[in-house]
């Protein structure tokens, strides 16, 4: 099976950055899509960006757009978020994520990625 493991968070003041990167191994499953999402305390899991991997499209949640980065190194099997003016509000645990194979779900939905890694928490200070 598939497994994702994100690492690169932390604790940086507003206005910092930081890039967070998701390891990919086993399976490759023949979903196109991977992304990111986080959740802060007492709130939903919210979409923060995706790629295609086939086609390299990008999608960005509104409130991440012009400062977060989605890439991919297809050699590596790695998914990097590159963070940048980074602020309070963006303080979560955030989780990459697989779309296991083709499914019609939007790329915004958690319903769309059936594999999930563990998380890592990113804290920016006022």
């Amino acid at each position: 099976q598939v497994q994702l493991a994100e690492s690169g968070g932390g604790l940086v003041q507003a206005g910092g950055s930081l890039r967070l990167s998701c390891a990919t191994s086993g399976r490759t499953f023949s979903g196109f899509y991977m992304g990111w999402f986080r959740q802060a305390p007492g709130l939903e899991r919210e979409f923060v960006s995706a790629i295609n991997r086939a086609t390299a499209n990008t999608y960005y949640g509104d409130s991440v757009k012009g400062r977060f980065t989605v890439s991919r190194d297809r050699a590596k099997n790695m998914l990097y978020l590159q963070m940048e003016n980074l602020k309070p509000e963006d303080t979560a645990v955030y989780y990459c994520a697989q779309e296991v194979s083709f499914n019609s779900e939007s790329v915004y939905s958690t319903n769309k990625y059936g594999v999930w890694g563990q998380g890592t928490q990113v804290t920016v200070s006022s």
